[in-house]
């Protein structure tokens, strides 16, 4: 897992922004793929990767939490 591919995912969650139920289960899906990699030494740049993942916060669809 590299910042690229995590920068890809971002890119996908943002054009499926209309679906905004898709998008919240796949950045979810993202983020725990992330923590993943990140703890299981699957990373060579482990702040970046976090870094680039978080900024699916910024995308604007609504997210639903139970």
């Amino acid at each position: 897992m590299t910042p690229e591919t995590i920068q890809q995912a971002v890119d996908y969650i943002r054009a499926m922004q209309r679906d905004p139920e898709a998008a919240h289960l796949y950045e979810n899906a993202l983020h725990q793929a992330v923590l993943d990699a990140i703890a299981f030494g699957r990373v060579d740049d482990p702040a970046e990767c976090a870094r680039v993942a978080l900024t699916t916060a910024d995308i604007k669809f609504t997210r639903w939490h139970a």
